[in-house]
């Protein structure tokens, strides 16, 4: 598997790690789990989930930058893993969080941030 392709893998799994991290305790609180935690208690659990983020996160990272033998700048690195993270975050609302409308702008903003990868590709030289 090439580093690059390994390199966006990773970092669709950290993403999902990391928005269940962020988001998680709201559908707790939906399905009235976690209605009666300490907020300390949500943090924690919170924390955990994240301990898998940055699990996935930094070899990712590590894989992926240029400045390891990687495929990607360190620019690039960070517009694929804002993309990813919106794409992750839009699919889990859509199917975790189905009450949550995803409307126009949102996908018009959506379509921007695409754009960014698209040109932090451009070749300018």
């Amino acid at each position: 598997m090439s580093k690059g392709l390994l390199t966006i893998l990773m970092l669709i799994v950290s993403n999902v790690f990391m928005t269940f991290a962020w988001y998680g305790n709201l559908k707790l609180s939906e399905l009235k789990i976690n209605t009666d935690w300490p907020l300390i208690l949500i943090i924690l659990t919170s924390w955990g989930l994240a301990f898998f983020e940055y699990v996935f996160m930094i070899p990712a990272n590590r894989i992926g930058s240029q400045i390891n033998g990687g495929p990607f700048s360190l620019m690039q690195l960070k517009i694929i893993q804002e993309a990813i993270s919106l794409t992750v975050f839009t699919v889990i609302v859509a199917t975790v969080f189905k009450g949550e409308p995803i409307r126009w702008n949102h996908i018009v903003s959506f379509g921007f941030i695409i754009l960014a990868v698209v040109f932090a590709f451009w070749k300018t030289e």
